[in-house]
């Protein structure tokens, strides 16, 4: 059973969106900083080349409103509030020309209801505000216990990054200046050129984000059951995004295109006398459990379904032939599906590794981390 656990709230134009986080251990530091970089995480969501006029309209802060005392958790839910500007759904028209690859038609067909309104403002990305705001909680946790993730564009449409530092702190400051949230500076006139094209053309683009973690000992997951390994949590945690419809972890696709003397990754003596892969093609993952090394997974995100070059679809009021609703939208969103993807990883690698660690409070975490991570390092040794 997971110990951390988001649940969201809210509608895309309803009043606010709510999250709530529980499992947070007691004494996590919650003051101007800690607080300062929730906020941070949920502007970059609302950045990138290619967003619509809904991000020039809202002002996403989060308000807690529980589970915090004195800058510090206490071991309570934590309860957070986004209010909405555009609060219009009560005022909006009904929708009965579903829009091809949103949930519109099939979420009509399962609640049965006439009006898709009833069904896109749930459905709705704007949804990723809550998630965002607590996987933002999840990263604190996580920054507390030693480990430090990044999310980012990988590629967009045909145009992909292939200047990536391997070193994370220079790739969230290449990351941070780009219109992309992508950190290859070279391939931003060509992504420019790639939205341009689409929103000249009523079209939308879609794209691949990628999430590294470092920091996360060996250990944490699990093989002994399909519920705790790592990478199928991982998996599921990225597909119940909007509009993700693959996820890799380390190379992925491409290793099944390979030998196994070229994907495995070889274990040998390390530095400090203990144990290392010598490469990491399997993304820190093995088994299902981490292998030390950097936590790598990648997530592909379709086209938006809103199209301004609106495709075929049927009124379901009349059943006449129609071009489908086209609802305000982006051109493209996959920069900001990247702090997504970051804020859903955050969440499945804190949980982790609190189930690993125990402790109600987030010292008696830390202690008991510092002793697995002692024992691991004790591992092939020579005795």
């Amino acid at each position: 059973m997971p110990r951390l656990v988001l649940v969201t709230a809210g509608e895309s134009h309803g009043k606010a969106l709510v999250a709530v986080l529980t499992g947070v251990p007691a004494g996590l530091p919650m003051d101007e900083a800690a607080l300062a970089s929730v906020q941070a995480m949920l502007a970059r969501r609302q950045q990138g080349y290619g967003r619509g006029a809904r991000m020039t309209i809202e002002r996403d802060e989060a308000e807690i409103l529980s589970g915090v005392r004195l800058g510090r958790t206490i071991g309570s839910p934590i309860a957070l509030r986004i209010a909405n500007r555009d609060d219009s759904i009560d005022r909006l028209p009904a929708v009965t020309r579903p829009r091809p690859g949103h949930a519109d038609l099939a979420g009509m067909q399962k609640y049965g209801t006439a009006d898709a309104r009833d069904v896109l403002e749930r459905a709705s990305a704007r949804e990723t505000a809550a998630r965002v705001a607590g996987g933002a909680i999840a990263r604190l946790v996580l920054r507390a216990l030693g480990v430090e993730l990044a999310g980012f564009l990988r590629s967009l449409g045909p145009v992909e990054a292939s200047d990536v530092p391997d070193d994370l702190g220079e790739l969230v400051l290449r990351r941070d200046a780009s219109p992309f949230l992508c950190p290859d500076p070279s391939v931003t006139p060509a992504m420019t050129a790639e939205v341009d094209a689409a929103r000249e053309a009523g079209d939308t683009l879609g794209g691949i984000v990628e999430v590294r973690a470092t920091g996360m000992p060996p250990g944490v997951g699990g093989y002994a059951t399909a519920e705790e390994r790592l990478d199928g949590r991982l998996g599921a945690a990225l597909l119940r995004i909007q509009a993700m419809k693959a996820v890799e972890v380390g190379d992925g696709f491409a290793a099944a295109r390979r030998r196994g003397s070229e994907v495995h990754d070889e274990i040998v003596r390390g530095a400090d006398g203990g144990v290392v892969r010598a490469s990491n093609r399997s993304g820190g993952i093995e088994g299902g459990m981490t292998t030390g090394e950097v936590v790598v997974v990648r997530a592909a995100m379709k086209p938006l379904s809103t199209l301004r070059r609106a495709l075929r679809s049927v009124d379901t009021a009349t059943g006449e032939p129609v071009e489908a609703t086209v609802e305000r939208s982006d051109v493209c969103a996959a920069p900001a599906a990247s702090v997504v993807a970051e804020a859903a990883v955050a969440l499945v690698l804190a949980d982790a590794l609190l189930e690993k660690s125990g402790g109600d409070s987030m010292d008696e975490a830390r202690r008991n981390l510092d002793l697995h991570r002692a024992a691991a390092s004790r591992v092939a040794r020579p005795r």
